[in-house]
């Protein structure tokens, strides 16, 4: 019986840390407010060491967002019109005004990606392929960030190896086909998956996600 107290107070401490590293809910009402229908992607900035990053997302970046129920703009299309008009880099691109890119295509919305990270990088014993990309949402109404979000994922060449003749062998395979296939794509899908599928903070469904009946 002598214990009961301590026992209590142990499990008040557990609860209140507990309840503590809980998330709390993700704002989603200015998304809410301000639901599109329509988005258009930007070729994303790079802030990698990879030239060729920003166009190798964009090879992967269209069908998570449509799968999520939106008319997502043909990127290809998007970034040729660009182009055509003088404006050249995605940094540029990123500094069109809305007010113009409202008026000439008429999206509901504009996603701007941020490319932080990307490629692959070598060690001894071990290779790491990380991708970084951080996307913001805009209203093209209002001019106001409605949704946003962020990953960082790291693929190890060893994460599966057991002992050190595992792990030299993963690396050096690793490197081999690094120069034949990029492997940031497949990590780059993992965070796709992150940023626009997680139940916390990911891209709410659109219209087009549930067909009327």
């Amino acid at each position: 019986m002598k214990y009961k107290p301590f026992i209590t107070i142990s499990l008040i401490i557990c609860l209140t840390s507990c309840q503590t590293t809980q998330h709390k809910p993700f704002n989603y009402q200015p998304m809410i407010d301000h639901m599109p229908k329509s988005i258009l992607i930007l070729p994303p900035v790079n802030q990698s060491m990879e030239v060729m990053a920003p166009y190798k997302y964009l090879s992967i970046i269209t069908r998570p967002i449509a799968e999520k129920g939106y008319y997502v703009f043909p990127v290809a299309v998007i970034d040729a019109m660009m182009k055509a008009n003088g404006v050249t880099s995605p940094s540029d691109m990123h500094q069109v005004k809305l007010k113009k890119i409202k008026e000439i295509i008429d999206p509901d919305a504009v996603l701007y990606v941020t490319i932080k990270e990307w490629g692959t990088k070598y060690q001894i014993v071990d290779s790491q392929t990380i991708v970084n990309i951080s996307a913001r949402l805009i209203d093209t109404d209002t001019g106001n960030q409605i949704w946003q979000n962020s990953a960082r994922v790291v693929k190890s060449s060893n994460d599966n190896a057991n002992n050190i003749g595992e792990i030299l062998i993963a690396a050096l395979v690793n490197q081999v086909l690094s120069n034949l296939l990029d492997p940031s794509l497949n990590v780059a899908q993992v965070a796709n998956q992150r940023i626009f599928f997680n139940d916390y903070n990911g891209l709410l469904p659109g219209k087009y996600r549930f067909p009327k009946k």
